[in-house]
């Protein structure tokens, strides 16, 4: 069973009719400038507090409230970055830069804060300088510490705001008094030792962006201290000014030394306690949850992926007690809000059971089969609200949905009601729930209290230029989602379509979903006259916890998932199989690269950006899930990489074109990447191009390099296909 977007306009409201869709794209970030986001709900009802930008092509977020009080919905800037740096422009440092990288964030000015328990009290960095935002009286102002200031947050009390500045965990007064490092490196440390931040393997692999937690009582803080001397440092130069001395990285390739990481128990008054765990069989801390309901959590793993602990950690002693443990085969999976305690003092985490992916309640499973569960988003005495996908075995309809779920132990209600993709975050009554599907552009934000809609959130983000025109099915034997799109009044009388893939961006990164904005690119391709491909091969989440480890041990099968659902797929839509071409971006990258070296049979042609050719050269804890330790599986890395120590690995014939897009400043996918691939295609006497693009990180937010990116991709394709 198939679904299809109706053919219908979308009001232009809003939107710059005048620009090109990929000038359009560029300026507004891919229309999520002007989008309402980063919600927190205070646990009376009273307020919700949010970042959004004055437009969709303004960068600068500020800082807002929506006022519930008295039955009426009012918003109101609680904090504008304009007036408080006095108009002046903002200067990042090069650790709030990294840490911007590190979760894709491309805009500018409030891009995320933190509060106290009530949210009466608001705490945000600009220009490496601390600000506090008074919510109930809408002022805001700066507070006079050393910086530049990194990931502020207040005590759950409201009296204390913690942040870390050069490399040292600092705490100062709500009123910018008392000021002074609760944890700082010593001068033999101070080269490689931080406290309070995240290192590089947890915030771009784990998702935990923090490195410091208060405790409930607001007297203490759990904080990570970092030690990164045992990673290997590589150099990245800019070689389009030499004069500029190259930034050394610390990079912790698969297979090599991690940074050292320690959890301590300080207070206020500077005194540590360590946490004691065997750290030398878990290194990975991947959660951290303080909370009223229980003893501080951690959650550590293996360094292969395939055991975990949970532990609950005594804060005057530092001492842990084993609360669970989980094993698998492959790996273990992370998740969003997990594990936490109930109320009741019941641990609450995500598990792989009986062939799907629960919730677990205690010892006790509170979902099924029915579900594949993704996310916790809030839990309290009476229930959990989750966010879930169908589980196996799911109608066909279905497809490509994300629902928010209230779950308890009597049962399971769906609150989110629209097919489409949603998220939620709750507080006591109040309910926000974001929500996007094909029919309308970007997310439509909703108030519930009591599940009753009381008020919406206004987005400013523009609308898109195109209406994207996309079937949802599945294709090939394996019944792989996909998503079509085909060329905007497309006549199905002028026969069959040169082929575009356009494929998700690696395991754990789904691509067909019930949201209109992230087709918005492939349709603009499409339109070029492509038949683009969208498939979710093996991998990808949303399915099952099967479907989603059977690449362990060998990441070739996502390319035989590609041309299983293109053969598919041919049998029903107009493709012209003798033109087919793919286009991708980091894995994708990878994955358009390996398509024409090892299927030229099938793929006549590839966009290769940003790729991970030799698997030896990307991160620990990302590679090492997949294909475990170099050293004990050498094979492994060679058969799923496309360069080795000897050149090109497995290449078919015949040769077919490649352009390969490469960040010169990338440090998560480095430069050698793409370096090296070119040289082995050109020791095998293999034409390609090659596009360095200088200062380019692996984002591309410059709006001239994102447009110019599209437009170059579509000649490259038009010429290599043999296309007018």
């Amino acid at each position: 069973m198939t679904t299809e977007t109706p053919e219908t306009d979308v009001p232009q409201e809003g939107s710059a009719q005048r620009l090109s869709f990929p000038r359009q794209h560029a300026r507004t970030q891919r229309f999520s400038l002007g989008a309402p986001r980063a919600f927190t709900v205070a646990p009376d009802g009273s307020r919700v507090v949010f970042v959004r930008s004055g437009s969709g092509t303004d960068r600068s977020g500020r800082l807002w409230v929506l006022d519930l009080a008295d039955g009426d919905a009012t918003e109101r800037v609680a904090a504008d970055p304009q007036a408080l740096l006095d108009g002046s422009a903002e200067q990042l440092s090069a650790a709030e830069r990294a840490r911007r990288e590190r979760s894709r964030e491309g805009g500018a000015g409030i891009v995320g804060y933190a509060t106290d328990a009530a949210v009466e009290l608001a705490a945000f960095a600009l220009s490496g300088k601390l600000f506090a935002a008074e919510l109930r009286a809408g002022t805001a102002r700066e507070l006079p510490v050393p910086g530049p200031v990194i990931d502020p947050r207040p005590s759950p009390d409201g009296r204390h705001i913690a942040y870390v500045a050069r490399g040292a965990l600092r705490v100062t007064g709500a009123d910018g008094g008392d000021d002074r490092a609760l944890a700082a490196p010593d001068a033999v440390e101070a080269d490689t030792v931080t406290y309070g931040l995240a290192e590089f393997i947890a915030a771009e692999e784990m998702q935990r962006s923090r490195g410091f937690w208060w405790s409930p009582e607001s007297d203490r803080l759990l904080v990570a201290r970092v030690d990164d001397a045992p990673v290997q440092r590589w150099w990245i130069a800019d070689p389009a000014h030499p004069d500029r001395e190259p930034t050394a990285v610390a990079y912790p390739a698969a297979g090599t030394a991690n940074a050292d990481v320690r959890l301590f128990v300080v207070g206020l008054d500077g005194v540590r306690t360590e946490v004691a765990w065997d750290r030398a069989r878990y290194p990975y801390l991947a959660r951290v949850h303080w909370s009223t309901d229980g003893a501080p959590l951690v959650l550590v793993q293996a360094r292969d992926q395939r055991s975990a602990l949970y532990l609950a950690v005594d804060p005057d002693t530092g001492a842990t007690r084993m609360v669970h443990a989980d094993e698998d085969d492959d790996w273990l999976e992370l998740f969003p809000g997990s594990p936490c305690w109930s109320p009741s003092g019941r641990l609450v985490r995500i598990a792989d059971e009986g062939g799907a992916r629960v919730l677990a309640w205690g010892e006790r499973p509170l979902t099924g089969s029915s579900l594949h569960v993704r996310a916790v988003l809030d839990v309290t005495e009476d229930s959990a609200l989750i966010s879930a996908s169908a589980g196996p075995g799911a109608a066909d309809q279905e497809l490509g949905e994300v629902h928010v779920y209230r779950v308890n132990e009597l049962g399971v209600e769906r609150v989110s009601q629209e097919p489409g993709v949603h998220s939620a975050v709750r507080a006591g009554d109040i309910t926000v729930l974001v929500s996007a599907t094909l029919d309308r552009p970007g997310s439509r934000v909703s108030v519930l209290r009591d599940g009753k809609q009381v008020a919406t959130v206004a987005s400013h983000a523009q609308r898109p230029g195109l209406t994207p025109r996309v079937t949802l099915t599945e294709g090939g034997a394996r019944q792989i989602p996909c998503a079509v799109l085909l060329p905007t009044g497309y006549d199905p009388s002028a026969g069959p379509l040169p082929v575009l893939m356009d494929p998700y961006g690696g395991p754990h990164a789904q691509r067909v979903l019930k949201a209109q904005n992230v087709y918005l690119t492939s349709q603009w391709f499409a339109d070029q006259g492509f038949a683009v491909v969208i498939a979710d091969g093996r991998g990808t989440p949303g399915r099952s916890p099967a479907w989603e480890k059977a690449v362990n041990g060998d990441l070739t099968r996502t390319l035989d998932d590609q041309v299983d659902a293109l053969h598919g797929l041919a049998e029903r839509f107009p493709l012209d199989l003798s033109r087919v071409a793919m286009r991708g971006w980091s894995f994708g990258g990878y994955l358009s690269a390996m398509a024409v070296l090892r299927r030229p049979d099938v793929f006549h042609a590839a966009v290769a950006g940003a790729p991970v050719t030799d698997l030896r050269l990307y991160d620990t804890h990302y590679q090492e899930r997949y294909l475990g330790d170099p050293a004990t599986s050498p094979e492994a890395y060679r058969n799923s990489s496309l360069v080795s120590d000897d050149g090109l690995v497995d290449p078919g014939e015949p040769h077919r074109p490649m352009l390969i897009i490469h960040g010169l400043a990338d440090d998560n996918v480095v430069v050698a990447h793409a370096l090296r691939l070119s040289s082995a295609l050109l020791a095998a006497g293999r034409p390609h191009e090659v596009l360095p693009l200088s200062g380019v990180t692996h984002m591309t937010p410059q709006e001239q390099v994102a447009e110019n990116l599209l437009l170059l991709q579509v000649d490259f394709l038009k010429r290599s296909l043999g296309l007018p």
